[in-house]
């Protein structure tokens, strides 16, 4: 079986615990808009042109006799500067457990693993699964996800992973469906039952300033965490730049909030990670 993979993070240190490799994966049903990886939302190869660094030379736009360029309409290997690429390439499930198996001293000597992330990874459930079960047993495996895919397809996956980490964005239903495009009914159920499997887990709420960081939300999502691990992530500010190469607009316009101070005291049944 094949996987749409838009990069493979190696030695990454904040997926989970110890040395990782995080394998990111396309497609995404969730159109969060501060979401800081817009070359992991289409389900689908796209270019990726990368404006830094770009001299305007135009050679990247002549025409090009390889087949794998022509659907892109440009030349992916002209560039002086290396700026054009794909975002988004096919792996087969056995070749990408091999690569991934290679580091596993390391992880082991570290209490690191293997990461899936994304995109949604569990947009491509069946991957994931078979990935998992090749890797299940020879390496620590986590899986980073919105919690926003359909029951089966949630536990099937969560019950492969020694760890899941696990956004609670917004608690209010039609306040995430503003801002995410879904409400988060999906998200809540599978909250739910993780809380009560006995799988290793951790949640996090990124902290967008006036949105997610409000202490009515805050509090809501204490309530839904309740004795759970949670981590509350600052705002990422250097998402905006990624859009163009993608040819998509970032619509919010937040600033650097740095000294983001949230009222942690209403996390007191939760473990909250800092």
């Amino acid at each position: 079986m094949t996987g749409i993979v838009f990069d493979i993070k190696e030695f990454a240190l904040n997926d989970g615990g110890g040395i990782r490799t995080t394998v990111f994966l396309k497609g995404c049903p969730l159109r969060c808009a501060w979401c800081h990886n817009p070359e992991g939302l289409s389900p689908l190869p796209e270019l990726y042109l990368k404006k830094s660094g770009c001299i305007n030379c135009g050679l990247c736009r002549r025409d090009c006799q390889h087949e794998e360029c022509k659907k892109f309409g440009r030349c992916l290997y002209i560039c002086p500067r290396d700026l054009v690429t794909v975002a988004g390439e096919e792996w087969e499930a056995g070749d990408l457990a091999e690569k991934l198996l290679r580091h596993r001293e390391v992880y082991a000597e570290s209490g690191g693993g293997i990461t899936l992330s994304g995109g949604e990874p569990l947009l491509q459930a069946d991957f994931c699964v078979e990935l998992l079960s090749r890797l299940r047993g020879k390496v620590n495996c986590a899986i980073e996800t919105s919690g926003y895919a359909e029951e089966r397809d949630f536990r099937r996956v969560a019950e492969l992973c020694d760890t899941v980490i696990m956004d609670i964005k917004l608690a209010d239903p039609e306040k995430h469906k503003s801002y995410t495009g879904k409400d988060n009914l999906k998200i809540l159920k599978n909250a739910a039952w993780l809380k009560e499997s006995g799988i290793d887990h951790l949640f996090r709420t990124p902290l967008i300033p006036g949105i997610t960081d409000t202490r009515e939300n805050l509090a809501a999502i204490a309530e839904i965490v309740g004795e759970s691990e949670i981590e509350l992530l600052s705002y990422n500010n250097l998402a905006p730049a990624k859009y163009e190469s993608v040819g998509r607009k970032y619509a919010l316009n937040i600033p650097d909030t740095r000294d983001q101070n949230p009222d942690l005291a209403l996390f007191k049944r939760a473990k909250l990670r800092k």
